[in-house]
């Protein structure tokens, strides 16, 4: 599909924040309650609070992962390093005082200070002064912290012409800042190739199938790492059959908590609904489980596919810091 980096660069972002906004009201509902609030069909508009609809936690770690990358020059330090210093600066937006208005960058920003249920995990963590790695875990958690953030990291090595398996490592390592367990972080090394590939011209099915290549290549000798590679290939068998329940078919993935299972969901609705960026994230969204972070991860593989053009402007129009969002995507370019 031929559509140019800016568009893909932008519909990734932009996209995962959109995806993340729909989920964020129903992050803690059963798809029982979810009917009961907003219908039959679930939740399918974004939810506008005062003049916008507002992103969890998962959008603004995600921003701050692209800051850390293209700040990393100029600190003169390491990528990883940087994008671990710029979690410690989102780590300030979280203060409950919100005293930190008027650093620079994103820091500056006031929407993005304010607390949207962040991950226990990512909190203490980053609290415990340690930067975690492949090598060294901070922790055994293998939740979807790490998975949720990492997509700037596929479109800034892209747009720099990295190597992919480089760019891969680099996703893994920058979502091993927080999440220790490998399955916390194989799912990022899974989802930075899936992009890749995206970025690279092909088409989504071959993209998703390169990255389960390469990840069960890469994670071959570990045993634990083989539950999250049966997840991502029962996505994709799911995926491919037009005619399954998303219902049905996301209660055999998981909730999502997890990041194996929140990759997975997301390859499952990106896949099922390739053409079509609301019902992609529509039906990312409306389960039993983490609904923010699966939307976002959506978001961002389905509108890096179809490129922003692709979102309305009812779902583009009113999402806060679009701004900020739209300029961060330019500057990973």
């Amino acid at each position: 599909m031929m559509l140019d980096l800016k568009s893909r660069f932008r519909g990734c972002l932009l996209g995962g924040a959109i995806g993340d906004a729909l989920g964020f009201p129903v992050e803690f509902l059963s798809i029982g309650s979810i009917k009961r609030s907003y219908g039959e069909k679930g939740i399918c508009n974004l939810r506008v609070r005062g003049d916008n609809a507002k992103f969890s936690d998962d959008t603004q770690m995600t921003l701050f992962t692209a800051e850390g990358l293209v700040k990393a020059k100029s600190r003169g330090v390491s990528l990883k390093r940087s994008v671990y210093l710029s979690y410690l600066d989102w780590l300030k937006t979280q203060n409950e005082s919100f005293e930190t208005y008027g650093g620079e960058g994103l820091l500056g920003v006031p929407t993005l200070h304010s607390s949207r249920a962040p991950g226990h995990t990512c909190l203490s963590a980053l609290r415990s002064g340690i930067e975690g790695s492949v090598s060294v875990p901070v922790n055994g958690s293998k939740g979807c912290g790490g998975v949720m953030r990492t997509a700037p990291v596929a479109l800034f090595c892209f747009a720099r012409g990295a190597n992919i398996q480089g760019a891969d490592e680099l996703s893994a390592e920058a979502a091993a800042i927080t999440h220790g367990h490998v399955l916390g972080y194989l799912p990022s090394y899974a989802l930075n190739h899936i992009l890749y590939g995206i970025l690279e011209g092909k088409e989504l099915r071959a993209a998703i199938e390169d990255a389960l290549d390469a990840t069960r290549e890469r994670f071959a000798y570990d045993e634990l790492a083989e539950e999250g590679i049966k997840c991502l290939c029962k996505a994709v068998l799911l995926g491919l059959n037009k005619n399954a329940s998303d219902e049905v078919a996301i209660s055999q993935l998981g909730g999502g908590w997890v990041a194996e299972e929140a990759l997975a969901i997301s390859i499952y609705c990106a896949l099922k609904y390739s053409d079509d960026f609301v019902s992609a994230i529509v039906a990312a969204v409306n389960h039993d489980g983490d609904s923010d972070s699966t939307g976002a991860i959506t978001g961002n593989i389905i509108g890096a596919y179809l490129g922003v053009e692709s979102i309305p402007e009812e779902f583009s129009r009113p999402i806060e810091a679009r701004d900020v969002i739209i300029e961060m995507a330019d500057a990973l370019l």
